[in-house]
């Protein structure tokens, strides 16, 4: 079995841009503000499509529902969805400010948790991201200054560059800031609450709608200043949480190759170089699937970096 490529789905974002063509060396459509690039997805308003070799054509669902114990490992109920979402977010401009709900909440509130990380592929050198709270920030003071729109007092505010990385859970107030490409790897939900937009409007020139009462109840109100970590090293876990692990491999190009081993699926995600792997080249970009039933490894004849995705089954 080969590495499973699919086809990218293109969202238009009112903060998106165009740094994908260049970026990734993509082809957007035309006359478009692309925010995100769907890379790998099942739901059921959203399905990735194979692109090349022996399944192309099919949708990641009938693909996992048809080989289950080869894609997915032993034991896999086939009627789940795939339990992680990956996208190419380019943010053109500052995203809002928004939560997304606790595991605890959500039921509540008709939503799905989702924990994302975000690692930034580029940025430009004033990038930043909006993560938290500032110390000593509170519920009180938080709905207050949404009301007299001075919200940009109480949030987590930090520089950011090229390889740093920062683990966004469900319940913790973020924002992307303009100027970053950000690889985002988080589990399968679409459940966004929207809690302060910048005084911004649509593409449809309205403003968007907010979700502030939702907010409030999820926002975690004891998270204060995260940081996000520097990826320099060989190997280096940049998340393991109880939705998936992900370890990002640097490799000179010189080296034996780095395996892996079969018994549950792999996302393979390159994020700088390019690799080979089952004589397939994986570039840049390129978020591909690795069946549990295989070994793989992964082999390069130059510098580069990827992303392993795992225990997330």
């Amino acid at each position: 079995m080969k590495p499973i490529f699919f086809n990218p789905l293109y969202q238009e974002r009112v903060w998106g841009g165009r740094n994908l063509e260049a970026a990734l060396e993509r082809t957007l459509p035309e006359n478009s503000v692309i925010g995100e690039s769907w890379e790998v997805v099942d739901r059921p308003e959203a399905q990735s499509v194979v692109t090349g070799g022996e399944f192309e054509g099919q949708s990641i669902r009938s693909l996992i529902e048809e080989k289950t114990v080869e894609i997915m490992g032993e034991g896999y109920d086939a009627s789940r969805p795939f339990p992680i979402l990956i996208k190419w977010l380019d943010c053109a401009d500052r995203l809002s400010l928004q939560v997304h709900p606790p595991a605890e909440i959500a039921p509540e509130l008709g939503g799905e948790p989702k924990t994302e990380n975000w690692y930034i592929a580029s940025c430009k050198d004033d990038a930043s991201l909006i993560v938290g709270l500032k110390n000593g920030a509170t519920s009180e003071e938080f709905a207050r200054r949404l009301e007299d729109n001075s919200l940009e007092e109480c949030v987590h505010r930090f520089p950011v560059k090229a390889g740093d990385s920062i683990l966004v859970e469900s319940g913790r107030i973020h924002a992307i800031d303009a100027g970053n490409l950000i690889l985002e790897i988080q589990q399968n939900s679409d459940t966004t609450y929207r809690v302060y937009d910048w005084g911004r409007v649509g593409l449809d020139g309205k403003p968007r709608q907010l979700h502030v009462e939702q907010s409030m109840k999820c926002i975690d109100w004891n998270d204060f200043e995260p940081a996000a970590m520097q990826s320099d090293g060989e190997q280096v876990v940049l998340a393991d949480c109880s939705e998936f692990r992900l370890v990002k491999h640097s490799v000179d190009g010189e080296g034996a190759g780095v395996e892996i081993p079969a018994g549950q699926p792999s996302l393979l995600s390159v994020v700088d170089g390019e690799v080979s792997v089952a004589g397939e080249t994986v570039k840049r970009g390129d978020n591909v699937l690795l069946a549990a039933s295989v070994d793989w490894v992964i082999e390069s004849d130059a510098p580069a970096a990827f992303i392993i995705t795992d225990r997330f089954v």
